[in-house]
C-alpha cells in the first residue's frame, strides 16, 4: 500500500516551476520531493508528500497528528535508508 506522508519544507532549490525541489523534514528524516504541483508553497510549510511529488499544502497541526499516528503504528522507520 502506498502512503502519502506530511513533512516540512526545510529548502527549495530551483527557478524553473516545473524543476523546483524541496528538501522535506518527516519527523527527522531528510528527504527530496519535487514541489512542482505546488508553486505557492515556502520554506516553512507542510506538504504532503507522495512518491517524491508534493501534492498540497497541509495545516501543521495536522501534519503533526498524522506523524503521532505514524510513530504509534511504528511506521517511520520506513522513510529511513536501509544500509545495505
Amino acid at each position: 500500500m502506498c502512503l502519502a506522508i506530511p513533512g516540512k519544507v526545510l529548502s527549495i532549490s530551483g527557478d524553473d516551476p516545473l524543476t523546483r525541489m524541496g528538501r522535506i523534514d518527516f519527523s527527522g528524516v531528510i528527504k527530496e520531493a519535487s514541489l512542482a504541483y505546488v508553486p505557492e508553497v515556502v520554506v516553512g510549510d507542510y506538504v504532503i508528500i507522495h512518491v517524491g511529488f508534493a501534492l498540497s499544502k497541509v495545516d501543521e497541526n495536522e501534519a503533526q497528528k498524522v506523524f503521532e499516528y505514524l510513530k504509534k503504528m511504528g511506521e517511520l522507520g520506513e522513510l529511513e535508508e536501509k544500509s545495505p
